[in-house]
């Protein structure tokens, strides 16, 4: 369907492919989970990262799926502005345009943790309170201003959300035409780890671990699920999607749902000096390849279910599974 010029475009007809979208940043993108889509691995300055095995491509909820999410985007480039990140401008803007070539059917969005929340600055105080110890546990430095971060996140994340409920109105839909679901985080460290873990990959605590997973992540969960409830979502926890299989967790890295410290070889390549710093290490502490099936399993039988909230949880079988309600903290 081509968007008209004047006036408010009609939502695309059934004969128009259906589509499901997810919206956001790495998790969403699929960082870590390789095999990223050209263009989006370092070249000209685009490190987005956007797997062909991220969840958004597995879920089977329609015949396409488009991946607009971009690894550390923030919620401002999530929603309506002029700036741009890693080259590219605003999510709900190309959502604009997707949902004018595709009837979507299913809108995902998993943002935040760029925020005030700040996952990626509180793991690297985490890691250089493990190496330095003049650095006092980064629980205690950090864990006072939880709280106030995660409010701001919430403030920013449903201007967000928001916005794609604008941009699904600008390409002609209703809210019935589509559903509309906001995913938070999994964990991707646990105190449970093998010996030895900063030898392993994990230079971090236990108790630091520890507070992360069962604190800061579901701290982040439940901002998120206020402001799925104040924009009409319907709210997906993945805080302990991974549970079990965390980073160092198993005597095999391809046991584990989650990377451990990951160099990637590959951001010289198509990045060239661009690469050297973090985007050497941008793969790690996300979600792997097999991580994203089962994340892909719960998105699909949370649509298809008529709950409004629910939490993908890991199990001992090996498979992430639905389970009725959100959880607010896993067991310690």
């Amino acid at each position: 369907m081509a968007l008209t010029l004047f006036g408010a475009p009609t939502v695309a007809t059934a004969q128009t492919p259906a589509a499901v979208v997810v919206l956001g940043d790495s998790a969403a993108a699929g960082d870590g989970a390789g095999d990223y889509e050209p263009g989006t691995r370092g070249e000209d300055g685009n490190w987005c990262h956007r797997s062909k095995h991220a969840y958004v491509h597995r879920t089977g909820l329609a015949p396409e799926s488009v991946n607009l999410a971009c690894s550390g985007a923030e919620a401002a480039n999530v929603a309506f502005g002029g700036g741009t990140h890693y080259t590219e401008g605003s999510q709900a803007q190309r959502l604009v345009e997707v949902a004018g070539r595709y009837r979507v059917t299913t809108v995902i969005v998993q943002i935040g943790a760029n925020d005030d929340a700040a996952l990626f600055g509180t793991g690297v105080a985490c890691i250089r309170a493990f190496l330095d110890p003049s650095e006092p546990p980064c629980r205690e430095k950090l864990g006072p201003l939880v709280p106030e971060r995660m409010a701001a996140t919430a403030t920013k994340v449903e201007a967000a959300v928001q916005d794609l409920r604008v941009a699904m109105r600008q390409a002609g839909y209703t809210r019935g035409d589509y559903t509309l679901v906001l995913a938070s985080y999994a964990s991707p460290v646990t105190e449970h780890m093998l010996p030895l873990q900063a030898l392993a990959g994990c230079p971090y605590s236990r108790p630091d671990a520890g507070w992360g997973r069962t604190t800061l992540f579901p701290a982040l969960s439940d901002a998120l699920r206020g402001v799925a409830e104040r924009t009409g979502a319907r709210f997906l926890d993945m805080a302990r999607a991974t549970e079990g299989f965390e980073a160092c967790t198993k005597p095999l890295r391809g046991q584990e749902w989650q990377r451990r410290i990951t160099v990637d070889p590959e951001a010289l390549v198509y990045g060239g000096l661009d690469g050297v710093g973090v985007h050497l290490a941008q793969e790690s502490f996300h979600p792997t390849a097999a991580a994203h099936a089962e994340m892909a399993r719960c998105v699909r039988e949370f649509v298809r279910s008529a709950s409004t909230a629910a939490a993908c949880v890991a199990a001992a079988d090996g498979q992430a599974h639905l389970e009725p309600a959100p959880v607010v903290s896993p067991a310690a």
